[in-house]
Formats: structure tokens, sequence, C-alpha cells
């Protein structure tokens, strides 16, 4: 005869319930206010019967008693203190009990201190408690209230007068609520082990009562109808503090059920054994003992039964859904107990679905042990016929939680698809391992490792299926065919590290690789093969640097010593394995660009040393030298190239001693195209044909190949080409390939030279260098306004290299060299500000049905962005010619944000006051523009997101920025009141306070008054009441208008249409005040500025503006380029304007936000000992990685 406990399913909801609904989780949002179900009356009885003498006279174990003071509180005591200080210094709390009281203060500090032998606490508490229980029980609910963070005390007349809930409302009345803090909530290391001790003090307390006092019908009962109410409460700390101890108490009366079920299963079978003898050979003795041992574990079974059964109804159906995430995540951590602790009882439908339920949850503790919890249900074989149900319910929310937002989750339930498709028979479809497959490529390196383990499962799935155990050849065939069939397949590095832990003796089996790459007997077709080499490819360089590609988050930072000794043990092995065999796989794919660029690869991870260690080495060197020269003299491919001049430098490094011959065999390659160049050159420069073009083409690019990793290039190269351009331009005949080879070969010779021009160089080798850039520079000048792209794009991006390369920044620590370097000239500058406009910003990618082209196009963009912007970072520009690239950070956010921040990060760097001029510069500018184009909502709205966008790169820190932001208003404010109006005319500009309200939020306040009598002196009387105006001044007074709140809309009529002006001669405003704000003045009116030129329909020659008549400007001298750092005014790009009245009106507008340059030189001079600062030391930036 057995018993067994089971919750009735009709008490409790089915997985019928949600049949009709369109998700696995519909549960109401916010929880409502219950009173107590009528099935929790049987455990409030305050007054239990009475059992037998048997069952409550079990000696204590313990000796050793706890010290404590017996104190009387009789009145209620007031919550004085934050929870968290009662956790140190608990206030001391006793019941009147007689000749002898047990504090509750002991157990508590006891519980606190996390060192105390707890089982010695329980045990001195039980002895007690065998002597006045009615005492004993008031002393464990005053603990519990302790560790509420409560400072209330039950009193003895409280608990015998009073019903829990009145004794409840009488503490929350009593109850801090003014702090939201409490033991349970904290999140240090001390609180953590609170938690941890109190769920330990549970546990021993039913362990040690599980003989005798679990089964007195007072102690469990009345304690959990007491948490059962506390569980209850609006207070999150009483609620919070009783479901955890209900849930540990009933976690350990499962455990004492279960023990009792295996006891009744014993004592069962031996009376049934007993019964089954002979009634001679019966003992009677022995079955009414046995019988009478049956009825009494069936009773206690069902007093078990039933404390479990309140409790769950009683707490968990309620609060596994509570607003605190905490009480949620406790409830599913002891369900999980439960189910694998009595599977019989617990292990149901009714109540896994809760499990299922809560893989809905908003956060991700609850989901994550949710998911670890049914970890533990699949990984034991005995519950897999439990969970089929389950598990076609929903597996469909398993697999989306893969894609779940937090890493650690879908680490987990990776985790879990692996159990449930190893354990259960109905293994995941193909179609539903898609969810997971793409996974492999993911940033995350955990999360990706667990979707690798995953997919090294199911191709050695089908491998088995194939009966090719024992081999590795058939796992790279199936692996290369799912990189081929896989929409990343270009990322082959991703998916072999994803793989690395899974399957890495069979990535490092190098033989099998080579052996497949090698046989001829037609296994693999083209792709496969070409998926195997990348895989080995990556597989390499993985070995050998030992850590994930770039851009996959990882948490181990360095190397062990134990990893870098494996790191070199790999590095040998490849190197010993690949000498011998890579010149034949050079030379059988030597046809196929795509191989060929994969396989040059391979010598990088060598162990180059290895190539002198024994002369038969050195014969695979001169092989492998042999290979390269002919791949350079078969293909043309770019990436084919740069992979050949990638392995030249590095064979050709002075660290190896073999670097002579690979000098000696490359120098003679070079000798040898140079060569083959000459011979078309005369034909070139005559009447060359298609032939002699594309075969001369064809050399230049292979030399500027060569030339671009070792300095082989001599003076007669350098003119050659230079006189080849000079000719294919003024002809108007240009060829793409000869253009931009000849301009490759050139500026590489300008680098060489710069970079090998000895220390103390004679007058004839600087002055030789000086023209040389200089004519090399006005070519590609010229190329910025031709209409091929791609001799366009490579004259702009040879441009920022050679200008930063020839920079005063570079050539300061050589004396020697203090007059080598080039300053563009005042074109220059402006045709390389409008190729911005004309080819970055104004241009929108093309949407083409290749999205690979899109991509490469976005690219080089972002290089030549960022060239550009390393100009104004290093010098070779002044932060004033940054307002090109600033003008669209909000505009171009998605695809240049990344490094229009970085710039105006390093500006700030450079410069504070005048980066921050800079950025009102870049507004004020859209604004004028805005003016002249009619003037519309939406274009006054984009700018007011530029500025919201450029106020977030201030630091928060306002003292920091003190100065820097009072410029830019002082800035905005003379820019709002520029020119001079009729009597009560409105200004055109005044419409920019409203813009200039949005950085407002940045100053100090004591600065927003001296702010706002500026604002008073610039602008005349009748603007006080004009609406702009008006905003600003609120937001100085900090009445409106704070960040990320709209002040008054400005109406598309209140935006100024731009007039003309008159305009007075420079310096007839005069300001009332001469202190620290009149300082910062820096936009006078009478400096012009230029307009410029877009390079979209302008010729190639220079052409010298009306502008710059009018204004006495002209271009320098070229020998004057180089002599000192000239003070030149920076531009501003605009679009190529006819000449009409509307353009001379934009001319005016412009002309009046020219910056002065000694004004801005004088005000970074007077700063500079404040904000001095090396951007050398700048941490590394998108700049540096995408333009190096």
């Amino acid at each position: 005869m057995e018993s067994q406990h089971s919750l009735s399913s009709t008490d409790l909801l089915s997985f019928d319930d949600l049949s009709n609904s369109d998700s696995d989780f519909e549960l109401p949002v916010k929880p409502t206010k219950r009173k107590k179900q009528a099935e929790l009356s049987s455990l409030q009885a305050k007054r239990p019967r009475r059992k037998d003498a048997s069952r409550g006279t079990t000696p204590s174990q313990s000796s050793s008693p706890i010290p404590s003071t017996p104190e009387a509180s009789q009145e209620e005591q007031s919550s004085q203190g934050t929870p968290i200080q009662a956790l140190h210094k608990p206030a001391k709390r006793a019941v009147n009990c007689g000749d002898h009281a047990i504090n509750a203060n002991d157990i508590y500090i006891a519980v606190v201190s996390g060192t105390s032998d707890l089982v010695a606490v329980v045990d001195e508490w039980l002895d007690y408690y065998k002597q006045r229980r009615e005492q004993g029980l008031l002393v464990l609910i005053n603990f519990i209230i302790q560790c509420c963070g409560c400072q209330g005390v039950v009193s003895r007349e409280m608990h015998d007068s009073m019903q829990n809930a009145e004794i409840i409302a009488t503490l929350t009345r009593q109850f801090n609520e003014r702090s939201s803090s409490y033991p349970l909530s904290g999140k240090s290391l001390s609180l953590k082990r609170f938690r941890a001790s109190l769920c330990e003090f549970a546990r021993i307390l039913v362990r040690l009562c599980q003989n005798s006092i679990i089964y007195d019908d007072y102690l469990l009962p009345s304690l959990l109808s007491f948490l059962t109410g506390l569980s209850d409460s609006q207070v999150r700390a009483f609620r919070h503090t009783s479901t955890l101890i209900a849930m540990k108490l009933m976690s350990g009366i499962v455990k004492v059920g279960v023990a009792v079920s295996l006891q009744l299963q014993t004592i069962q079978r031996r009376y049934n054994l007993e019964q089954g003898k002979d009634v001679k050979d019966q003992d009677p003795q022995r079955l009414e003992e046995l019988k009478v041992s049956i009825s009494e574990l069936l009773e206690n079974n069902e007093e078990l039964s039933s404390m479990m059964n309140a409790t769950f109804r009683g707490v968990f159906v309620h609060r596994y859904r509570d607003r605190l995430v905490e009480i949620r995540a406790a409830c599913m951590e002891e369900l999980g107990i439960w189910l694998r602790t009595d599977p019989e009882n617990f292990l149901n439908d009714g109540c896994l679905k809760y499990l299922g339920w809560m893989m809905n949850d908003k956060k991700s503790m609850v989901r994550l042990q949710c998911v670890r919890n049914l970890q533990g249900l699949y990984v034991e074989e005995e519950f897999i016929g439990r969970l089929e149900l389950f598990t076609s319910r929903f597996k469909k929310r398993m697999l989306n939680m893969v894609m779940d937002q937090e890493y650690k989750v879908a680490v987990e339930v990776i985790k879990l698809l692996v159990l449930i498709h190893q354990s259960t028979n109905e293994s995941l479809q193909e179609e539903e391992c898609a969810h997971i497959y793409p996974l492999v490529y993911a940033t995350n390196h955990s999360l990706a490792s667990a979707a690798g383990s995953f997919l090294y499962m199911k191709l050695r799935g089908m491998i088995d299926s194939e009966n090719e155990r024992g081999t590795n050849s058939a796992f790279f065939r199936v692996l290369a065919a799912f990189s081929v069939q896989s929409e990343f397949h270009e990322h082959g590095t991703y998916l072999v590290d994803s793989l690395w832990e899974a399957a890495d003796s069979e990535l490092k089996d190098w033989h099998c690789m080579t052996t497949l790459l090698l046989q001829e007997d037609g296994l693999m077709n083209e792709e496969e093969e070409d998926a195997l080499i990348d895989l080995m490819i990556c597989a390499i360089q993985r070995a050998a640097e030992a850590k994930p590609p770039v851009g996959r988050i990882s948490e181990k930072k360095e190397l062990s010593v134990k990893q870098k000794k494996t790191q070199e043990h790999n590095r040998q092995r490849i190197t010993a394995h690949f000498i011998p065999l890579l010149t034949q796989l050079l030379a059988k794919y030597s046809a196929n660009a795509g191989k060929v660029r994969l396989l040059l690869r391979v010598p990088l991870y060598f162990a180059l040393d290895m190539y002198n260690s024994t002369q038969r080495m050195e014969k695979h060197l001169d092989q492998l030298l042999y290979q390269i020269c002919l791949i350079v003299e078969k293909h043309t491919d770019t990436a084919v190239l740069e992979a050949c001049t990638k392995l030249v430098d590095t064979l050709c490094s002075d660290r190896h001693s073999f670097s002579s011959r690979s000098h000696l065999a490359f120098s003679q390659l070079f000798d040898s195209l140079t060569e083959h160049f000459n011979t078309y050159y005369s034909d070139l420069m005559q009447a060359p044909t298609d032939d002699d073009v594309f075969s001369a083409s064809m050399a230049l690019k292979r030399i500027a190949a060569l030339v671009s990793a070792k300095n082989l290039s001599g003076q007669s190269l350098f003119d050659c080409c230079m006189d080849l351009i000079q000719s294919r331009m003024e002809s108007r005949h240009l060829d793409e390939e000869l253009v931009v080879a000849a301009l490759r070969c050139s500026a590489f010779h300008l680098m060489w030279a710069k970079v090998n021009l000895p220390s103390l160089p004679t007058q004839e080798e600087v002055k030789r260098l000086k023209m040389e850039v200089r004519s090399f520079c006005k070519i590609c000048q010229a190329g910025l306004s031709l209409g091929q792209t791609e001799i366009r794009d490579q004259a702009f991006e040879l441009l920022c290299d050679l200008l930063v390369l020839y920079s005063a920044n570079s050539v300061r620590s050589e004396p020697a060299l203090q007059n080598l370097y080039y300053q563009p000239s005042y074109h220059l500058r402006a045709e390389m500000a409008a190729f911005l406009l004309d080819y970055i910003f104004l241009d929108e990618i093309e949407v083409e049905d290749d999205q690979e082209q899109e991509i490469k196009l976005l690219h080089k963009k972002r290089n030549q962005l960022a060239g550009y912007c390393k100009l104004v970072i290093f010098g070779v520009m002044d932060l004033t010619a940054a307002t090109t690239v600033f003008k669209y950070y909000d505009k171009n956010f998605k695809d240049f944000g990344d490094i229009i921040k970085e710039t105006i990060m390093k500006t700030k760097l450079i410069n504070p006051v005048m980066s921050a001029r800079t950025l009102c510069l870049s507004m004020q500018q859209l604004f004028t523009e805005m003016l002249s184009e009619g003037g519309s909502r939406r274009d006054f709205d984009e700018i007011r997101g530029l500025a919201r966008k450029l106020a977030m790169t201030f630091e928060n820190n306002r003292q920091s920025v003190r100065k820097p932001m009072v410029a830019l208003h002082m800035d905005g404010i003379r820019f709002a009141f520029l020119a001079r109006q009729e009597e009560g005319e409105q200004h055109p500009n005044v419409a920019f306070l409203e813009i200039l309200s949005v950085f407002s939020y940045k100053l100090l306040p004591q600065d927003k008054a001296p702010l706002a009598a500026y604002l008073k002196s610039q602008c005349p009387a009748a603007a006080l009441s004009w609406q702009p105006v008006n905003t600003y001044q609120r937001s100085l007074e900090g009445s409106s208008a704070k960040f990320g709140q709209k002040s008054a809309a400005v109406s598309p009529e209140n935006i100024p249409v731009a007039k003309r002006r008159k305009t007075d001669a420079p310096g007839s405003v005069a300001t009332s005040k001469k202190d620290f704000w009149s300082d910062n003045s820096s936009i006078p009116s009478g400096v012009p500025t230029p307009i410029l030129t877009s390079t979209t329909l302008g010729p190639s020659e220079d052409v010298i503006l009306q502008s710059d008549l009018d204004s006495g400007l002209t271009e320098p001298e070229c020998g004057d380029e180089f002599s000192s750092r000239s003070e030149i005014q920076d531009v501003m790009p605009t679009s190529r304007l006819s000449s009409t009245a509307d353009q001379k009106e934009l001319h005016t507008q412009l002309t009046l936000l020219s910056l002065n340059e000694d004004d801005f030189r004088k005000q970074g001079e007077a700063e500079s000992d404040e904000y001095e600062s090396d951007s050398s030391h700048v941490p590394h930036s998108p700049l540096s990685r995408m333009y190096p």
C-alpha cells in the first residue's frame, strides 16, 4: 500500500486555459489586491490540538546555548533609521516569557554574521520551544519581522488577542515607508551573505524539526499562516522577505515529504512480505508494529501534503507574478527544486506551465532562472516522458529566446535546446535549427560558442549517419558545405572561432585539410574548395594568435602562461607542416585569384626563423619567393597584389636573417617590371594604342604594389609618372587604371623620400623634395575636379596621407627639417572641403542590387572622411575647417556619426574654446543657408536637432566646460544681432537664439546672469518683446527650455526671410561691457569669407574668385608655402552659385560669418596653458581604425 501526494489539477490553472489565447503568456501585468482564500483557514488556528506525547519529547542534540539578555517589550516601537542600519546594529527585541527568555536579536545577529553555527542556534531555539512553544513561536515571528527591516515588535498580548491580518496592519503602520531599503534589497557582499544565511536558517529549521515538531500541528501551520499573510502585504520588504522564507520552508517540507514517502514504501514492502508468509510463520506483533508505522506515516504524509498545498496556493500562486523581480525569481528557483526533488507530485503539467509562462517575463533574471530549471529537468532521462507535452507547447518560445537581448539567457537557452535535441525522441527539425545557426556569427563570444557547440553536434550527427566516424575529412566536407550555404560565408573567421572550443582537435588537423586540397579525386566542388581554404586560413590565424577575431566581445583579456605556451606550440606545428606544402598549394591554385589571395596569408603566421634551421628549409624559402614573383607577374587583381605586398613587407623585414635574400628577389622583380614599363613609356607620351595603355597600366599597378611595401622606386620612375600624368590630363585622354597607378607610384616615392631623408640633408635635397611635393599636390588638386571617380578618389586619399606626412607637426622635433613641410594653399583646402560636400555628404548612397557594393562604397566614404578629419586633428588645417564636417553630424549620423563625434572630442582636447566656437559657427552657417533658401520649419528643426546632438558632446561636468560654453553663447548672441535694421524691424538672425537655448542647460548658474545682461546690451530695446529673445531669456533663467524639452515653437512665419541688410564699417558696433565676456568676441563683421565653388562642374585650372579680389586675398606664392606657417584664413564650402541678386545676398550673409583668424589665435594662445593637451596620448579612435 503506497500513499502519494499530488496537487489537484482542478485547483491549478491548466494548459487548456491558454488554448484560445494568441500567446503562451497572457497574465495580468499589475497584481491586484487580494484577500486570503478560504483554503488557508486551516493554517490560522492558534489553539491546535495536542499530539501524543511520543511526538513531542525528542531531546535536543545541542548543548551550547547562545547568551542572551532578557528584556521585556510591552509597547509598540516606531521605526527609527533605515533597515540597512538595522542590519548592522539591530535593535534589541525580546518577549516576556517568565524565568528564561531567548532574544530574537541573537538569532538575527547569528544570521547576519554569516560565520555562526546556525545548527547550534536553531538547536538552542528548539530546546526553548519545547518548553514554551507560544513564546518560542513569538521569538521566531519577531526574528522574521526584524529580517524585514521593521523596528516593530509583536508582543504576547498582540499575538493572543489579534489575528494575523491585524498584526500585519499594525506592523505596516510602524514601518518606515520613507526608506525603500531593507536587508534583502542590498547588493553588497555582506547583504548577499545575509540572504544565503537566512535561506540556510530556514533549511536547517525544517531539517531539525522533521522527526517530531513538524507534526505538532502548531509550529509550521502557525508560522506558514503568518508568512502567507505577510506575503500579501503592500510593503515590499514584508512581501519579499516572507515569500523567500516561505518558499525555503516549503522546499524543506518537500524534502521531508520525499523521505516520508520512501520510508512508507519501505515499511509497506516489509508489511506485504510479512503478510505473505504462512499463518504459522507470521509474527502478529511484527505485523501490528508495521501497521501502526504505516498508519502514522500516512498521517504524517497527509499533514505534509496539507502544508505544501496551502503554501503553494497561498504564497506561490500569488507571488510568482509579483511586481518585484526578486520575488518572481525566488519563486521560480524554488519551483525548480520542487520539480527535481519530488517529481511524482510536482513534475506535471499543472506545475510546469508556470515555467513556460515565466519564460516570457520582462526581466532577464526570471527568464534565466526558468531556463536553468528546465536544464535540470531535461538532463534526467526518466523525466523526458513527463516533459513531452511541455516541450511541444513551449518549444517555439524557447527557439525565439535564442535571440534574447540578454546574452546570458540566450546562451543558456541554446544549451537547453542541445539537451532537448539529444534527449527527446523528436529532435529539432532543420527549420527549427535555422534559428540557432546564424548565432555562430554573433559578436558575443559566449553566445557564439554555445551556437558553435550546437552546430558541431548537428554536423557530427550528419557524419555518424553516413558511417564515416573516425576521420575528419567528412567533417570538413560537411563544414565547407555549411559555409557555402550560409548567408554569412564571407565571415569564416567568426565561424571558426565559434567552433574552436567544441571542435578544437578537428580544426587543428592541418594534415587532413591539405590532403583534401591537394588530392585530385574531385570530392569537393569549386565553391567548397574556396570555403575550405578560407576555413583553413581562419583556423591557422586562430591557433597562431590565440584570441577571438576583431569585433567579438570576450571576457578574457590576457593570455595565461599555459595559453601562451599552447600558442607557441601551435605556431611551430603550423610552420613545420605548411613550409613544404605551401608552394605546392600556390602552384596548384596559381590561376585562381581568390584562392591565391587566401593562401598568401599563411606565411604571416609562421615562425619564420625556422627557414634558417636547415638547408632544406632555405630551399623552401627560395621556392616561396619564386612563387610570389610568379603571382605578381600573373595577376593584376588589387586584392592579390595587396596580399603580396603584406608578404613582401614581412619577408623583407630586418628582423629576419634571410631578409637580404628576399630583398634581392623582389628588387629583381621590380627591375623587370620597370623595364617592361619603360618599353611603353615613349609610346604613351606620343600616340599610344589601347594595348600599350593596358600593358603600361598593369606594369605600373604591379610596381605601385611593390613600392608600397619596400623602397624600390628611383627618381627616374617618379619623373616618368609625373610627366605621364601631366600629359594625360592636358590631352584629356584619361585612363583610370593608368593614372591611378601613376599617382600611387608618385605618392609612395614622396613618402619613402621623407622617411629615408638623412638627418642632415643638403639644401639641394630639401629644395628638390619641396618642388616634387608642390608639383604632386597641384596635380592632385586638379584631379579633384575630374569626372573619373577612381582618379578623383585616389587623388583625395593620397593628398590626405601626404599632407599629414609633410605637416608642421611631423618635423617639429627635427631642427634640420624645419623648412620641410607643406602648408596647403587656400584653393587646395577649398577644393578638399568641397569634395566632402559633393561626394561624401550630399550624395546619397545609391540603392543597388548588390549590397556588397553599397557596403564597399560606404567604407570608402568613411575612409575619405576620416582622412580629412585627420588633417584637422594633426594641425594641417585650422579647427574652423571642421565646420564642413560638423554641420552633417545629425543628418549623416548613421553613416559617419562615430567619426564626426571622435573628431569633435579630439578638437576639444586641442583647444576647448576654439572647438566650441567652431561648433557654433557650424550652426550659424546652416542657419544662414536656411535663410537664403527661404527658411522652412523643417529646416529649422533640423538645425535644432543638430544643436541637441552637439550639446551632448560636452561633458556633464559644467565647471570643466565653463569657458567653452560661455564663448559659444556669446558668439551666438552676437550673430543674432549682427546687422542693424530699421527701427522696429526684427533682425533676420534673431531666431538663432531658439537654437542657442538648447545649450543653456550646460551653463553654470553664475554665468547665466552675465549672459542675460550681455544679451540686453547687444539687442535693441524693442527686441526684448520678440519671441526668440524671450525663449532664450527663459532658458537662462531656468524656468523652461531644459535639455530635451522644446521651448516655445517658432512658427514658419516667425522665421525671417533673408533681406539685403545694411552693414556698418568694421568695429562700428560697440559693446557696453569690457570685462570677461567682451574678451571672447569672435565674429567681426568686417572680415569677408570667400564663397567656394563645387568640384562637380569646376574646371581643373586654378581660379581666383571675385570675392578674393575684393577682400585682398590671393593665393600664396609657391615659395611661401614652405617657408613658415602662414596665417591663412579657413574656408567655408558651398555649392556653385550663379551671379544673381540672391547669390550676392548669400555672399553677404556668409561674409558676416567669417572668423577673424587673429582673434581666434589670440584667444587660443591666452588659454593654451590651461587647455594644452598632447593629442598623441588620446585613446584609439575610429579614425585610427579606419584610416591608418
